[in-house]
């Protein structure tokens, strides 16, 4: 009872940090989006299409009061997830008919003139299904777009391309389509591409191993958004793609999490990925830029860049050209001073002068601007500021410190070119249901000057006469990298580490690498920055910004304020996935610190910790099927233990605590060596050995829930099976053990049962079917043997089981053997009477039963939901493989009729020791393949008959 409820409050307390990581780690700043919709159903697409059409639809969406109801320009095919409605392609269509359009029927500047049509966005409905639970449900739904893609494409010109963007499970279906020349690009968001988020379904595990074919191979461009942390739904390790880097055939592919996407820098939740504004507008541009390439032969190499400038963190997407200087075009500043310059008007060029290398490498020359823009990086809605960056040489090669000749300057090409959030003193970052404005940010410029060059940087502005806003500051700032390589998660775990920094007044730029440190999705890490004093950042020009970088699709920013902690995290590695890093250096924690102000100083030291309640709360939403797993195989090592030849039975009660006290500290034991094995990514807890102790901590932490949930739901299953009593002793009313040769009226039955199941519904029903049979028949056999405690039960000779446990023989138990019957009476000294072994047994069964319905439960809940929606003569690819039921509904039909299995053993074999294979395959490849346990327990069911069968021939 006391881990049971040690259970219930972790559980709880699990759930309630998995609430608070997006709160923590990841807040949500994002703008509710507004539309004018409609929704014109595609009646011609029907059945002469699909057969799926009457199951299915398909919708094109049309902007109310913007756009014709006729479809006139580039389609575009939206797919929505698990449990989606079609309706969920409002917020894209619509910002794209507004941005299209600036005012009803009229197109924008930004688009006329240049070719580039309205995108006409269809969108499939699949009335909402489970496909995430459901391997036939996703490939119905695989054919279902297929067929649609058809359609929708003959109502175009010939060699017409479309655009497919799917969210969630939709991204699956829509890397499923390929390869097809009729796509032109992918756009898939918060879409597990990887790992399955529900494992249950083999088939589910077939259609990903085709599209991960499909992401190494096909040559669609593809590329996929994350929601982060805010995520909770899907992992969003799953939701990264190979990259293009690691792929040596040249395809693109990119990842972007919305922490990094320039004008975001939020983390999304699932559902609101389709609607947060500062998201659905790029998504939207993206399509009305692609719908304008057309079928020439660099059109791939154009919807790259395309995807690039408006879906990825910062990228040069221009080229400025060389500029020659004359005199009164230029300033030259003194050595070691910054380049500031505020609201910046007309034309003019400034010149920093390199400073002497050290001899170490490449010094790094860093500027920001303001609303402006570098190489085409800026604002969506930038001032008229425009700046680039040049190394200029005198071309007399003179070492003066003012060149007074005309001197030729080429252009510096930057390491980092980004757009960073300027978060705004005082305001959380990013502001709640508002998020970044189009018009904010600050550009980054970084570039590296070789050592043995002298000379000057060229930072040449370009503004307009008025007075607009905006400000420049550049310069060098030579501070080295604060790097702790003494510093590794096991300092953090025993405590907390400082890390000191190097200050300069007026300092540009901190970097902090701590290489030893782990970024794995489970380990949440807390810093708190420290001040000399408690400034006030308010009248800084570019207040302390940390940049956390753990992959390069993955950056975080987090604004520095005194006495205000900020959480860091990472998806680079993480269980079950295989991890996305292609080289040594994005190992370890990778921090920069960008800043400018005078009176604002940079933080002197930095406060390190791991945050136990943030990591608990990714522990629980990445662990739940392993959980499951564990369960399972708790339960199975309680039934191996509970299955011995012997006297006198055990309650399940009995059992549990049997185990609790003496197995499961050995099962802890084991659980916590087998942490430390650097085993692959996809077996036991799926980390590698990476963890090291806190694995282990991990593993002794999963096992005591598992233990506690078990002993928890066998409560949970006496509290309901004592109402069911009464009900169970009519409906399954008590009677002696028959034959246990099957009579023909069994035989027919069972046969008509295999038949529905064969031909009209999955076995998952049969299953569920299955468990509520015995949950009643244990409730009529526990009143029953209430009322009857003293009843003996007669079964043949020939055929008599065998208790439960090897205990002594009860005083109670006596056997007769007249006439060739044999009568038992087995007792145990509990309050309120004894029962008879065989109930023992059911409820061991029972409690089995229960811990495999999970696996089972989902498939069931997608018929039923199909069957709601649909109807009755809606299609429906269930599972129809009657053995994968058949031995339980052999078990439960058996012991039902007053039976107990056989357990005795044939020299060394034994009927039990099926039970440790089970156990071995949940803990082992349960938490990735949790569809093998099920097999796995079915075929130990069948053996358990098996044995039960042969046993009265051949055992003596």
């Amino acid at each position: 009872m006391v881990l049971s409820i040690l259970a219930l409050v972790t559980a709880y307390a699990v759930y309630l940090a998995v609430s608070n990581i997006p709160r923590l780690a990841s807040p949500q700043g994002c703008r509710m989006s507004w539309m004018s919709p409609s929704y014109l159903l595609q009646s011609g697409f029907n059945t002469s299409w699909t057969p799926l059409a009457n199951r299915y639809t398909l919708w094109l969406y049309r902007e109310v009061g913007w756009e014709p109801n006729q479809p006139v320009g580039v389609p575009a095919l939206f797919i929505p997830g698990s449990a989606g409605s079609s309706h969920q392609v409002r917020s894209i269509a619509s910002s794209a008919a507004r941005q299209y359009f600036s005012s009803p029927f009229v197109i924008s500047s930004e688009f006329n003139g240049r070719g580039i049509k309205p995108v006409d966005f269809y969108a499939v409905d699949f009335n909402e299904d489970f496909s995430a639970f459901h391997g036939p449900t996703l490939d119905s739904q695989i054919a279902y777009t297929t067929a649609a893609i058809r359609y929708v494409l003959s109502r175009y010109p010939p060699d017409t391309q479309i655009i497919v963007m799917g969210h969630s499970m939709g991204g699956v279906v829509g890397a499923a389509l390929l390869p097809s020349p009729n796509i032109s690009a992918l756009i898939t968001m918060s879409t597990p591409h990887t790992l399955p988020p529900v494992r249950f379904d083999s088939r589910i595990e077939e259609i990903y191993a085709r599209n991960g074919r499909v992401l190494r191979e096909d040559e669609t461009p593809i590329l996929s958004l994350c929601g982060g942390a805010t995520d909770t739904l899907v992992s969003s390790e799953s939701c990264v793609i190979p990259d293009s880097d690691q792929l040596s055939s040249g395809l693109y592919r990119r990842t972007v999490f919305t922490s990094a996407l320039q004008g975001a820098w939020t983390g999304v939740g699932h559902r609101e990925m389709v609607w947060c504004h500062q998201v659905r507008w790029r998504v939207a541009r993206a399509a009305l830029e692609l719908g304008g390439v057309g079928s020439a032969y660099d059109a791939a190499a154009a919807r790259e860049r395309i995807l690039d400038r408006w879906l990825r963190d910062g990228l040069p997407v221009s080229d400025e050209e060389n500029v020659e200087l004359r005199h009164g075009t230029y300033e030259t500043l003194p050595e070691g001073m910054h380049l500031v310059v505020k609201n910046p008007r007309g034309q003019r060029t400034y010149l920093v002068p390199v400073l002497p290398g050290a001899g170490e490498g490449p010094s790094t020359f860093v500027l920001y601007v303001s609303g402006g823009a570098i190489s085409g990086i800026a604002p969506h809605r930038a001032l008229d500021l425009r700046v680039s960056v040049q190394l200029c040489v005198s071309s007399t090669g003179s070492e003066v410190a003012v060149p007074s000749v005309p001197t030729t300057c080429t252009r510096l090409p930057p390491t980092v070119l980004k757009l960073l959030p300027s978060p705004l003193p005082g305001r959380p970052f990013p502001v709640p249901n508002e998020g970044s404005d189009e018009s904010e940010g600050v550009v980054l410029f970084e570039g590296e000057i070789p050592s043995n060059v002298q000379g000057w940087i060229g930072v040449s502005i370009n503004a307009g006469e008025k007075e607009g806003g905006g400000w420049v500051v550049g310069g060098f700032d030579r501070r080295e990298v604060v790097k702790r390589d003494s510093v590794g998660l096991s300092d953090l775990i025993c405590g907390t580490t400082y890390i000191p920094l190097t200050t300069a007044v007026g300092g540009l730029r901190t970097r902090v690498y701590i290489p030893l440190l782990p970024l794995n999705v489970l380990l949440v890490y807390r810093l708190l920055p420290h001040f000399a004093d408690s400034p006030s950042c308010a009248d800084a020009i570019f207040p302390p910004l940390l940049m956390h970088v753990s992959q390069p699709s993955e950056v975080h920013y987090y604004p520095l304020r005194y006495d205000e902690p900020v959480w860091l995290h990472s998806h680079t590695t993480a269980p079950y996935v295989p991890s996305a890093e292609a080289n040594s250096r994005q190992h370890g924690l990778n921090l920069t610190i960008y800043s400018y102000g005078y009176g604002c100083a940079d933080p002197i030291d930095l406060v390190l910790t791991l945050d136990w309640w943030g990591t608990l709360g990714r522990l629980g939403t990445r662990y739940p099927t392993t959980l499951l797993s564990f369960c399972i195989g708790i339960v199975s090592v309680v039934q191996f233990r509970a299955w011995r030849p012997g006297a006198q039975p055990q309650s399940v009660s009995e059992s549990l605590e049997t185990f609790v006290r003496r197995v499961m500290p050995q099962l802890m034991a084991v659980a916590a060596l087998m942490a430390l094995l650097p085993l692959s990514h996809k077996w036991y807890l799926g980390l590698s050995g990476e963890l090291g102790l806190l694995a282990s901590f991990l593993a002794v932490f999963l096992v005591g829930l598992a233990s506690g949930l078990v002993c928890l739901s066998w409560w949970a299953l006496r509290l309901l099976m004592w109402p069911l009593g009464f009900v169970g002793m009519r409906v399954v009313p008590g009677r002696r053990p028959e034959n246990s040769g099957l009579r023909r009226s069994t035989v027919f039955s069972m046969m008509f049962v295999l038949l529905i199941i064969f031909l009209f519904v999955p076995w998952q029903v049969a299953f569920f079917g299955c468990w509520v049979i015995q949950l009643l028949s244990c409730a009529a056999y526990s009143q029953d043997g209430h009322d009857k405690s003293r009843t003996p039960i007669v079964v043949d000779a020939s055929t008599e089981a065998i208790p439960l446990t090897t205990q002594s023989e009860d005083e109670g138990s006596k056997q007769a053997t007249e006439g060739g019957v044999a009568e038992t009476l087995s007792t145990v000294d509990a309050p309120g009477g004894t029962r008879p072994y065989g109930l023992r047994q059911n409820e061991h069964i029972l409690l089995f039963l229960t811990w495999l319905l999970p696996l089972t439960a989902p498939v069931l809940a997608v018929w039923v939901r199909t069957l709601m929606t649909a109807g009755y003569t809606t299609p429906f690819n269930g599972d129809h493989n009657v053995f994968k039921v058949l031995p339980v509904l052999l078990l439960v039909d058996y012991v039902g009729r007053g039976h107990a299995l056989d357990t005795r053993n044939w020299g060394m074999i034994s009927p039990r020791w099926g039970f440790v294979t089970v156990g071995l395959v949940s803990a082992l490849v349960g938490g990735r393949w949790v569809y093998l346990v099920y097999d796995v327990a079915n075929v130990q069911v069948a053996f358990l008959l098996f044995w039960d069968a042969i046993s009265s021939r051949y055992l003596t």
